[in-house]
């Protein structure tokens, strides 16, 4: 088996009604690196955007205990209505919606806007987005990032990161998309302790 059919293979099994499949995998490698001395929650970090947005998105709330820091960028985070904004209704054969009743039990149980919970203790946080996005619409990253600054019980911060003019796409000039970076990076090294 080649590597283009073991990714086919394995995106297979982590689609629609099996997501929290990817979900478990990614949460039990923070647990082995944890486990094995390789770092400690005070020290890991997680970061991504798109799909791997609400890969963070779904970690950071279903065990917020294993991470220090998150950078979730433009993400999709309230998986009830995801499909009625944008494009996004293009997703509905990878995700279901919650039109399909099977579809919203699953779904229920892993969208990160609706796992948040009142006086847990959430890593610090930064949620990216902008007006310009018309794949994950911005409302996601707006109203998590007040959910989570609402039921937050850690000292770590929640902030959000928006731009009028950020899109899914890279489509700002290079300069600001090294300011970007910049900001993220500073962010989780000072979360993390780190010098930078």
């Amino acid at each position: 088996m080649g590597v283009s059919e073991f990714v086919a293979e394995g995106h297979e099994a982590a689609k629609r009604r099996k997501r929290q499949t990817a979900y478990d995998d990614f949460l039990a490698a923070a647990e082995w690196l944890i486990g094995t001395g390789r770092t400690a929650a005070a020290k890991l970090a997680i970061f991504g955007g798109s799909n791997s947005g609400l890969l963070v998105g779904a970690a950071l709330t279903q065990r917020p205990e294993l991470f220090r820091a998150a950078v979730c960028m433009v993400p999709m985070l309230d998986m009830l209505r995801y499909h009625l904004f944008d494009n996004a209704h293009l997703w509905k054969g990878e995700f279901g919606t919650a039109d399909d009743p099977d579809d919203f039990a699953i779904l229920e149980k892993y969208s990160p806007y609706h796992r948040v919970r009142d006086g847990a203790a959430y890593p610090a946080t930064m949620i990216v987005s902008g007006d310009a996005d018309r794949n994950c619409n911005p409302l996601h990253a707006r109203k998590m990032t007040a959910r989570l600054q609402a039921a937050n019980a850690s000292r770590h911060p929640i902030i959000l990161d928006y731009s009028q003019f950020r899109g899914h796409s890279p489509v700002l000039p290079l300069s600001e998309r090294i300011e970007g970076l910049t900001d993220r990076m500073a962010f989780l090294c000072d979360q993390l302790g780190l010098p930078v």
